[in-house]
């Protein structure tokens, strides 16, 4: 997918104010110091799923979308589990994210691909302009005390469950099990505002470049079959088939046997049928263009290296010649001051001894 829609003026990165987010990216790399432990990875694994889930079923399907119910108890628990990702505010997130729905992959959409893989991917987040949240997005939300105490203090659940892995199990739990894992969740959630909407299958027409992908799926609990959740956004689970895998779905299953949820809302079988693409063929999207894009890189650079070389040759030839003409000027100047020295040489003068 090329860059079709562009940035507006104030759509800008920040990197001072993101060196945080981008340091944390290096703290894992302290284990090299400490040394790793085997059970650091498996804290790792747990931090990363466990945390997936408060996302997915959080922040996604419960805050931004309310696929089902839960009582304020339950509701709380759910933020503060998804709050300890450090992807900032349960308002912050299911604000954006309700904006990013309303105007997918049109100009108004903060993170459309169409701007661009990369800032769709990460470098929305880094912009200034969407540093702090806006709970008009949220009214139903914001109306919560509660909630509105921990999208202000967004930072305080990552760094209580980052102390409580440090006192538990020591540094290498706290590189390996807390950093790396909120590392590999961070990027893991924005593949699927990024790569989940440039490459898959489309089940259905959408207004937007949604896709479904097993792999992204597999990797987010569900969330990878992204096509059918732009198709029906309503619904609780995303795989809308046996065989689409939607973890999420499953344990929020349990949650409500439990008691712990109800109402999950599920699309008709009316809604499963309509603005089907007959064929669902695998679009790769962007990603076809690659060869050709490799292709032009390689001839443009393969350019760019001649005519640096005709430069470079050539102020070499120039700097030779000029330096040639200086010596051979030095040279004359030399022989006539030598030639004046030995006609100076041959009159008469003044016998020093004769004094």
């Amino acid at each position: 997918m090329a860059r079709t829609l562009a940035r507006a003026a104030d759509e800008k990165v920040q990197w001072i104010k993101s060196l945080p987010f981008l340091i944390a990216h290096l703290v894992p790399l302290a284990a090299i110091w400490t040394g790793v432990r085997p059970r650091d990875f498996v804290i790792c694994a747990v931090l990363l799923f466990g945390r997936m889930f408060f996302i997915t079923a959080g922040y996604h399907r419960y805050f931004a979308h309310r696929s089902y119910k839960l009582g304020r108890v339950m509701q709380f628990i759910m933020a503060f589990g998804a709050m300890t990702s450090s992807q900032k505010g349960v308002l912050w997130w299911s604000g954006y994210h309700r904006h990013h729905h309303r105007y997918s992959d049109l100009q108004e959409d903060i993170h459309s691909p169409k701007k661009g893989f990369w800032w769709s991917h990460v470098g929305w987040i880094m912009c200034a302009k969407y540093h702090k949240p806006d709970h008009s997005l949220i009214p139903d939300f914001a109306k919560y005390p509660e909630l509105r105490f921990l999208d202000r203090f967004w930072a305080l659940p990552p760094v209580i469950l980052a102390v409580s892995v440090l006192l538990l199990w020591g540094w290498s739990a706290l590189w390996i099990g807390f950093f790396l894992s909120t590392v590999l969740l961070w990027h893991s959630t924005f593949f699927i505002n990024s790569l989940a909407h440039v490459f898959g299958r489309r089940r259905y027409v959408t207004t937007d470049t949604s896709r479904n992908s097993l792999l992204l799926a597999l990797l987010t609990l569900g969330e990878g079959w992204h096509n059918n959740h732009h198709h029906y956004q309503a619904s609780v689970n995303q795989g809308f088939f046996w065989w689409e895998v939607d973890v999420t779905y499953y344990i929020l299953k349990g949650f409500e046997f439990l008691g712990l949820a109800h109402d999950l809302r599920k699309p008709p079988a009316a809604a499963l049928k309509r603005n089907l693409i007959r064929d669902g063929h695998l679009d790769i999207g962007m990603l076809r263009d690659l060869p050709a894009k490799a292709l032009d890189a390689i001839a443009q650079t393969a350019q760019h290296t001649k005519d640096r070389i005709v430069e470079a040759t050539q102020q070499v030839a120039g700097s030779i010649a000029t330096t040639a003409q200086q010596t051979k000027d030095r040279l004359v100047e030399a022989t006539q001051e030598a030639a004046e020295s030995l006609a100076g040489a041959g009159r008469p003068g003044i016998d020093p001894v004769a004094r």
